[in-house]
């Protein structure tokens, strides 16, 4: 089957342990959603959600791989929008790999289905978080603060 898939790679001054923190922390991790709260703890056949100031439910899932510092596995179905509920669940995938002073983070999040939607909404969005999460990690703070809902 065909397959819709976006990949993102960057580069964050920090450690595999800094920057897994900063993923499964909610505390951490919500300052680089811009405004979601983003819920879990993280472990294999654990739920997981994505949810609004208002306690909206944007994307919820399932954790299907948690391999400490080097990849996590999410099973991930858009909550708000019956058109990209309605194409089933996604999968993302986060890889940790350091290089010397700096760690590379790949995203990738994919369907099995051709020209996603869903998919195509997210395109914009993730490299928002992106950089929020590097910003977060190598400055302390983060760029992007409103919730971008158009995005996602």
């Amino acid at each position: 089957m065909a397959q819709s898939t976006f990949v993102y790679e960057t580069y964050i001054r920090s450690t595999p342990e800094q920057l897994w923190q900063a993923l499964t922390t909610s505390e951490l991790l919500n300052r680089c959603w811009m405004g979601a709260s983003i819920d879990s703890d993280w472990k294999v056949g654990s739920s997981w959600r994505a949810t609004s100031p208002d306690g909206d439910v944007f994307d919820s899932g399932e954790i299907v791989e948690s391999v400490p510092q080097k990849r996590l596995v999410m099973k991930w179905r858009n909550q708000w929008q019956p058109e990209f509920k309605a194409e089933g669940d996604s999968h993302c995938v986060y890889e940790i790999e350091p290089l010397g002073m700096a760690v590379k983070f790949t995203i990738t999040h994919s369907i099995e289905r051709p020209d996603s939607k869903f998919i195509a909404s997210v395109t914009p969005a993730w490299p928002m978080v992106m950089s929020n999460l590097k910003s977060l990690l190598e400055t302390g703070g983060v760029t992007l603060v409103e919730n971008p809902r158009h995005a996602h």
